[in-house]
């Protein structure tokens, strides 16, 4: 009884020190970050984790043999062992890359995903420029000093004419910038996703900084892709439901 007398004494909304402790929440340190990149590896590529074993032994071996050959072979191992480390955690990384690819490959929307790794240099737009309703192919945009890049989602012989369509639209607003479309996917003259980022950081600069922010302006007063609208609706005209609203 008297506990319960204490519960009632403690005014409404107010927090103790061990409700704080309990909210708070977990930090995440980096080997938390290692182990979930892991994880999502092995789903999608089992091996890893011989390649990550065979990297570690291997460069932990030439170590211990390079120490018994020079008489030092303890100052080695212990030279060589975080090198075997970080030479298993290069191979996780690419890896773990190449899995996170994988997995996304073929979605809608890949593409945009695949070039936010880049971080310097290049502006993309979060949504699609153009866009085909029936088959939901789409066009992308970057702008980068290299100029204008398009990325295409979709068959090549479909998406093909939207991808030129755009091209002719975006040269007429940016005149004398270059315009280079990508096709992305795996058919003959197109990208595969793993490769798009390289395939757009290739490519030569060819505008100064001032320039980029000129044309990024001007592309965004020509603006992105207009969904259609289903006929018969006019919504400038549509009204709301008052019975609805009454709840009649």
């Amino acid at each position: 009884m008297a506990r319960k007398n204490d519960d009632a004494a403690v005014p409404a909304g107010a927090v103790t020190a061990k409700t704080k402790k309990t909210r708070k929440p977990k930090k995440r340190r980096w080997y938390h970050q290692v182990w979930d990149a892991y994880k999502m590896t092995r789903q999608q590529d089992p091996a890893v984790v011989w390649w990550i074993l065979g990297t570690f032994v291997v460069i932990l071996g030439i170590a211990v043999g390079i120490g018994f050959i020079w008489g030092h072979p303890i100052y080695l191992t212990v030279l060589g062992l975080p090198t075997a480390i970080l030479g298993a955690m290069f191979v996780l990384a690419r890896r773990a890359e190449k899995a996170a690819y994988a997995r996304i490959e073929g979605e809608k929307g890949a593409t945009l995903a695949a070039v936010g790794t880049i971080r310097r240099g290049w502006t993309f737009d979060e949504t699609p420029v153009a866009i085909e309703p029936r088959s939901q192919d789409m066009v992308f945009r970057g702008v980068g000093r290299a100029g204008v890049v398009l990325m295409t989602e979709g068959p090549l012989g479909r998406v093909r004419k939207l991808a030129e369509l755009e091209r002719k639209r975006t040269q007429r607003v940016v005149q004398g910038v270059p315009v280079t479309v990508i096709h992305v996917g795996r058919e003959p003259g197109q990208v595969p996703l793993p490769e798009l980022t390289k395939k757009i950081q290739k490519l030569k600069p060819v505008l100064k900084k001032h320039e980029v922010a000129v044309v990024m302006k001007r592309l965004t007063a020509l603006g992105g892709a207009k969904l259609p609208i289903p006929k018969g609706v006019d919504p400038m005209r549509a009204r709301p439901d008052r019975k609805g609203m009454r709840g009649r």
